[in-house]
C-alpha cells in the first residue's frame, strides 16, 4: 500500500509539474507589447483605432501577441517623449504628435502647411504613401506601423472670429512649430503646448482659444469652456497636425515570422487609412456636441477664405527655405504632398 500511495503520490507530482511545464511554456509562447499614448481611454484614437488595432493583433496572432494598453501617459514622462520611448525601447508601442519634437521631422512637417490636406482618411493615406516614399529615413529609428493626419483644422474660440481681423492678438494653442508660425502670420500669439493641457488652460485664461480637430473636443471638453467655433470654405482644412504610431525595433526583430507577418499585415497604408477613417468619424461626433451645446459655429465664405490662404501663404515660403537650408527640397516634397493628397481625396 505504501508502495501504491507512493506511486500514485509521484504520478500525481507528475501530471501537476507537466502541468505548471505546459502553463510555463504557454506563457513563453505569448508575447506582450505594452503601448503607450496620452488621451484618455475614451478618445476617438484610443477607443476606434489603438484598440481595435490591437485587438484585431491578438486575433490574428492566435493569441499568441496581447497587447496591454497604457493610456494618458500612465507609464511616466511627458507626451513629446513618446516617439523616444518606442524608439528606446522604454515601451514597445507609441501613439504620439509628431510636432511635439520640433524641427525632428521636417520632410514630414510639410503635411501641416495651411490649407493643404483634406479629410483625415484621404490625406492620411497621402502621408503613409509619402513617408514610405520620400521621408522613411525620418523612421528608421523604429519599426512605423502608421502615420496618419486628423480632418480639417478649424479654431474653437472664447469669442467668435467672423473675419481674419478678429483672430489679432488671441492667445491660441498651436500643436506644432509649423501651426505656430501660421498664428503669428495671422496674428494670433501662439502658445504652444499638448492637447491634454488644453483643457485647464482654457479654464484659466491662459488661452482665449484652441487649434484643434472637432475629433478631439470630447476629449479636453473644449465645447463647454468656449462657445464658437470657426471653419473655412472649400475641402482644405486651414492646418493640421502629423501623427506616428511606431513599435519599437528590437522588440519587432525578435518575433518570429509568423507574428512579424501579423504586424507587417497591421501596417502600413489600410492602417493609416483606418486612423484616419476614426479622425473622420470623430469629427462629426465633436461637432454634434458643439451643436448640442448650442455653440455658435462660424463657416467663413469663400472671399473670406481666401483672404486667410493668401495671409498663411508665408508659412509654406519660410519653411521651403528652412529645410533647403537641410538639404531638402522642400517645393518638391509640397507639390508630391498635394498630388498625393488630390489623389486620394478622389
Amino acid at each position: 500500500m505504501k508502495y501504491m500511495n507512493r506511486r500514485g503520490t509521484l504520478a500525481t507530482l507528475a501530471v501537476a509539474a507537466s502541468t505548471l511545464l505546459a502553463g510555463h511554456a504557454m506563457a513563453q509562447d505569448t508575447i506582450t507589447l505594452r503601448m503607450h499614448q496620452m488621451l484618455p481611454a475614451q478618445a476617438t484614437i484610443p477607443s476606434k483605432a489603438l484598440l481595435p488595432w490591437a485587438q484585431k493583433v491578438e486575433k490574428e496572432s492566435g493569441g499568441k501577441i496581447k497587447v496591454q494598453m497604457y493610456n494618458t501617459m500612465q507609464l511616466g514622462g511627458t507626451p513629446p517623449q513618446l516617439f523616444d520611448q518606442a524608439r528606446d525601447g522604454v515601451v514597445d508601442l507609441t501613439w504620439t504628435v509628431l510636432g511635439y519634437t520640433p524641427g525632428r521631422f521636417p520632410k514630414t512637417e510639410v503635411f501641416e502647411l495651411p490649407f493643404i490636406t483634406t479629410t483625415a482618411e484621404a490625406s492620411s493615406r497621402a502621408i503613409q504613401e509619402y513617408a514610405e516614399t520620400y521621408a522613411a529615413d525620418e523612421f528608421k529609428s523604429v519599426k512605423l506601423i502608421a502615420v496618419h493626419t486628423h480632418g480639417p483644422g478649424l479654431f474653437h474660440t472664447k469669442n467668435p472670429i467672423n473675419r481674419l481681423e478678429d483672430l489679432k492678438g488671441m492667445k491660441i494653442r498651436g500643436g506644432s512649430r509649423i501651426i505656430n508660425n501660421m498664428l503669428t502670420e495671422l496674428g494670433a500669439t501662439p502658445v504652444g503646448m499638448p492637447v491634454p493641457a488644453v483643457t485647464e488652460a482654457l479654464s484659466k485664461g491662459v488661452l482665449d482659444g484652441t487649434t484643434i480637430p472637432w475629433e478631439v473636443v470630447p476629449a479636453v471638453k473644449v465645447q463647454e469652456i468656449v462657445h464658437n467655433h470657426t471653419t473655412f470654405a472649400g475641402a482644405n482644412g486651414l492646418y493640421n497636425s502629423t501623427f506616428a504610431f511606431s513599435m519599437n525595433r528590437a522588440a519587432y526583430d525578435k518575433l518570429p515570422a509568423d507574428l512579424k507577418k501579423v504586424i507587417d499585415n497591421n501596417s502600413g497604408i489600410e492602417t493609416a487609412a483606418m486612423f484616419g477613417r476614426a479622425m473622420d468619424e470623430g469629427d462629426k461626433v465633436g461637432r454634434g456636441l458643439a451643436e448640442k451645446a448650442g455653440n455658435k459655429i462660424v463657416a467663413l465664405d469663400e472671399a473670406e477664405t481666401a483672404r486667410w490662404r493668401k495671409t498663411a501663404a508665408d508659412v509654406e515660403t519660410t519653411w521651403v527655405e528652412e529645410v533647403k537650408a537641410k538639404g531638402i527640397d522642400g517645393a518638391k516634397l509640397a507639390a508630391v504632398a498635394r498630388a498625393l493628397i488630390a489623389k486620394n481625396s478622389k
